[in-house]
């Protein structure tokens, strides 16, 4: 790594920016073959007739990617070419709509931004021409200035029309260029690629990148300083260590498992930070508690993600909890709400008063769980101690010869503790050794041992006389049922988890973060928000950065947002949280790293990874040239991806517990793909035998142009029985291939009109588009048939597109196949769906604790299914009685790990839905037969008999 050290950020950043691709070809027409232009009567009405019906079950198809567009004055014709002519459909302007269905047509309703047309290169330019007065307002299109406009805008686009016309011709004539100052509707699914190039050698010339993420995963460097506490910012100490946290001094708005907390916990003072896990392990959960953890110490979040879809559903996800509010800055439906917040005025930020009372509350809300917990803990101790007096009744005769005081009544058995413990300490020195020379005469008093009884043996003495005391208690106080309590911890778990959510908010809206340049900053981004994209674009660069972050610390946008939006200054968040990583490559994820102090990397490298076009000879050559040959592992931008980068730079924490989908559903990855390190929280025997996987098999079928028609019908079918009783989280239909989900979405626009697609949620596409997302029911047609070229076969098995597959459904998957005679990842997933779910791998049968073992075997004799050691997620239950969804766990021995185990377990069981029984053997006087006979009058309603 010393070679490393002398490697400049600046000179990574260049040679990245010799790797980016050219420029994406320019788009001159929008429409085509499925692609309808419909030409609207008013910008925000359009008819209701076949073609607009298409467009809207269209939208609806895609509701999550937003593939509709308004143009709003547009250049038609053709222009020539070597080759003759090129026809010519482009809007100069564009707008994401959505179509909302009326009494006699559609109202168009915007759902993002409004932008000048991509191929404005200029972007002062496109920023003056943004800027122009009325710009998209009603009435605009036939204002006297809008037809100079038009011909301004064409003219940047490198398009000269002859005329411009307010009404749309009947008839669009080829021979000439023509400006329309009309709307339009039309499809887009064109991902505009920007000048990677230049973007990247720009950065390259910024001073402060030392400081910065992107030294930290590419370079060796020192880490930067943690952000501001709370104290820092003039308060009296950090909330946090005011008021206390859980076991572990973590805080949060969020329930966390360990894994979780690591992560948060990392944040806080490590430069990079990398997470990993498999879908459904609370990846999206953990980066959005880590951000809020790190607005609350006084930092800055940017959060960017690879997808708009992705960048909507966190800053919902944040926008839901009980925090700060964050700002969706880029092309999100959801960022009008902010503005329109902004532009209302900011508030007068919290002041002292109002965060000293938001302290309080936090602190009463803990002291309320502690007060619970101390109770469950020594509840929990006295049962832990209890279950061990077995073992010492042997040895209780001698034992009470050795040390006759410590099994009087009102022995002191923790000072006997602690004398022994001060007898045992290492002794160095002559006070030392005085000290230890009283602990032995204390020792003797208490314990009433003669001297030449050794240590070890009045160790034993006292953990002997504590068991014997605590069955005492237990007996005398009829053994511990701690249903109550848990139900109160539970209780006051979510009051702390909203009390410490309420702080973080007011703390993050404080007067000292909203002071005066905070405010105005504020302000100025209301109206930016508002703006065109390219306008939006002048006006953040002009914003004061480092006062905007500090009133406003939690951003959330695209990784193309990122760079195309914000300012270019280095280090301007404390923290960036790149989300989806593997799916991101090096020459977009460089920018992002480069605004930020710090980085948390979140991504699964066994889902979709980016594709890159990069020839591996022109990868070396660029190394070389640049001097970075020793970086050849991290700078491979063929292979390696955003997450693969910063897991060479960090240690990886592991999410492995999903929450998600049942069983059956998520059994094949799990063992597949993630060589079984994935532990299900979602077990239950409610669940465990559900057979949730359906193989429909397609007979006589072929593939022509990619397309198997067999199975599009096959699935049209299956989606009208549906029909009538949908899965409330909707449908997804996906194919590996883009030819068999284009066929798909043609036959299911043919067969369900917009409300019905609406009414079904459902969702249409390839796998990789979507990633990211999730559905109750996933219908996949693999599109194949036995005598396909290997290619097309290895395309569908790939391990990572197939893992993808496979786990977004969250209750249900239908696999439509058309293969007699699959192999490899296919057939071995086909056999899997077939053989139907496997039974939980339960403990034995015959426990080793010997309470557990009892109480089974009376369980067993009433007739009662139960099994042992039954695993949810990492933990075990340690009885499971009943087969189905009214089975019930049953905790009959303190976790053999210790009293924080068991209540994290209790904690995990209870949310995950489970109805849980206390059953420790001092309720019932050791007596499993009493003991069987109360808990079963206590299943729900009545047990199933096995």
């Amino acid at each position: 790594m010393g070679q490393n050290r002398r490697v400049r950020p600046a000179t990574i950043l260049a040679a990245l920016a010799d790797l980016a691709p050219a420029g994406a070809e320019r788009v001159l027409d929008v429409s085509g073959a499925g692609r309808p232009l419909i030409w609207l009567p008013a910008p925000d009405r359009a008819p209701r007739d076949a073609r607009t019906d298409r467009l809207a079950a269209l939208d609806a198809l895609h509701r999550d990617e937003r593939i509709l567009r308004r143009g709003l004055a547009f250049v038609v014709g053709a222009v020539p070419t070597d080759a003759g002519s090129r026809r010519v459909r482009t809007p100069l302007l564009a707008q994401p709509v959505r179509l909302e269905r009326t009494m006699r047509g559609y109202r168009v309703a915007p759902a993002g931004d409004l932008e000048l047309s991509p191929l404005v290169e200029d972007r002062e330019l496109a920023a003056r021409l943004e800027a122009a007065p009325g710009l998209a307002e009603p009435g605009w299109l036939a204002a006297p200035g809008t037809a100079a406009w038009l011909r301004t805008a064409a003219q940047a686009v490198g398009l000269i029309v002859a005329e411009v016309a307010a009404r749309a011709p009947a008839r669009i004539d080829d021979t000439t260029l023509t400006g329309l100052a009309v709307a339009g509707l039309f499809v887009s699914r064109d991902v505009v690629a920007g000048g990677l190039r230049d973007t990247l050698l720009s950065w390259a010339g910024r001073p402060g990148l030392a400081d910065t993420a992107l030294a930290r995963v590419y370079v060796d460097s020192p880490a930067p300083p943690a952000p501001a506490g709370p104290a820092d910012q003039g308060r009296l100490a950090d909330p946090q260590a005011r008021v206390g946290a859980d076991d572990d001094g973590l805080l949060s708005p969020l329930p966390l498992n360990a894994a979780q907390r690591d992560v948060v916990r990392r944040t806080r003072t490590e430069p990079v930070v990398v997470v990993s896990g498999p879908p459904g392990t609370g990846k999206s959960h953990t980066l959005v508690a880590a951000a809020l953890d790190v607005v609350d110490r006084g930092g800055s979040v940017l959060v960017a993600t690879r997808s708009v879809h992705a960048a909507d559903v966190l800053g919902e996800l944040l926008r839901r909890r009980p925090g700060p509010a964050p700002v969706l800055f880029g092309d999100a439906e959801r960022r009008e709400t902010i503005a329109v917040e902004l532009a209302g005025g900011a508030p007068a930020g919290a002041d002292d008063a109002r965060l000293r009372d938001a302290d309080a509350a936090v602190a009463e809300a803990r002291e309320r769980v502690r007060v619970i917990r101390a109770g469950i803990d020594a509840a929990l101790d006295t049962e832990r101690l209890a279950a061990e007096l077995p073992d010492w009744q042997p040895l209780l005769p001698a034992l009470a010869a050795d040390a006759p005081a410590l099994f009087h009544p009102d022995a002191d058995l923790p000072a006997a503790r602690a004398a022994l413990d001060a007898v045992t300490a290492e002794a160095d020195g002559w006070w030392r050794r005085v000290r230890r020379g009283r602990a032995r005469r204390r020792l003797a008093r208490l314990t009433g041992a003669a001297a030449d009884v050794p240590v070890d043996r009045l160790r034993a003495a006292v953990r002997a006389a504590a068991a014997g005391r605590a069955a005492g208690r237990l007996a005398a106080g009829g053994g511990s049922d701690l249903g109550s309590a848990w139900r109160a911890l539970v209780d006051a778990d979510a009051a702390l988890a909203t009390a410490v959510g309420t702080a973080m908010r007011h703390r993050a809206a404080s007067a000292r973060r909203w002071d005066g340049p905070g405010r105005r900053s504020a302000a100025a981004l209301g109206a930016a928000l508002r703006a065109g994209r390219n306008r939006r674009r002048e006006l953040l660069a002009d914003l004061d950065a480092p006062a905007l972050v500090r009133a406003l610390p939690l951003w959330v946008g695209t990784v193309t947002d990122v760079e195309d939006l914000l300012p270019p200054v280095p280090g301007m968040f404390d923290l960036v949280v790149l989300d989806e990583a593997a799916h991101v490559d090096q020459l977009r994820a460089a920018p992002v790293l480069a605004r930020a102090r710090r980085t948390l990397v979140a991504g699964d490298p066994r889902q979709l990874r980016f594709v890159s076009f990069v020839a591996d000879v022109d990868v070396t050559a660029t190394l070389r040239r640049h001097g970075l040959a020793a970086l050849a592992d991290r700078l491979d931008v063929r292979r390696s991806s955003a997450f693969d980068v910063a897991a060479g730079a960090a240690p990886v924490t592991w999410l492995g517990e999903h929450y998600r989908s049942a069983p059956h559903l998520i059994g094949f990855s799990a063992r597949r793909f993630y060589a079984g390190r994935l532990e299900l929280v979602t077990r239950h025997p409610g669940n465990e035998r559900a057979d949730v996987i359906d193989v429909l098999r397609v007979a006589d079928a072929e593939v022509v142009d990619g397309v198997n028609r067999a199975e599009v019908h096959a699935v049209v079918d299956l989606l009208r029985k549906l029909a009538d009783d949908p899965p409330a989280g909707g449908i997804a239909v996906l194919s590996p291939f883009r030819a068999q989900a284009d066929a798909l979405e043609a036959a299911l626009l043919a067969a369900f009109e917009a409300p019905e697609i609406e009414r079904l949620g459902l969702r249409c596409g390839t796998v990789h588009g979507f990633q990211g997302s999730e559905a109750d029911l996933v219908v996949a047609s693999l599109g194949l048939v036995d005598a396909d070229p290997p290619a097309r076969h290895r395309f569908a098995a790939e391990p990572n597109l197939f893992n993808v597959l496979v786990t977004r459904a969250r209750q249900r998957l239908t696999m439509v196949t058309s293969l007699d005679a699959p192999t490899g990842l296919l057939a071995d997933y086909l056999r899997y769906a077939a053989r139907g779910p496997e039974p939980a791998d339960a403990g034995p049968q015959t426990p080793d604790h010997e309470w557990v073992a009892r109480l089974a075997a009376e369980l067993r004799r009433m007739g009662l299914p139960v099994r042992v050691d039954y695993p949810v997620g990492r933990w075990r239950v340690d009885l499971c009685v009943g087969d189905d969804a009214r089975a019930v766990g049953m905790i009959c021995a303190v976790h053999p790990d210790g009293i924080a185990a068991h209540v994290e377990r209790q904690r995990t069981l209870l949310r995950a839905g489970w109805r849980l029984l206390d059953g420790f053997a001092g309720r019932w006087s050791d007596d499993p037969v009493r003991a069987a006979l109360d808990l079963a009058t206590r299943l729900d309603p009545t047990p199933t008999r096995g």
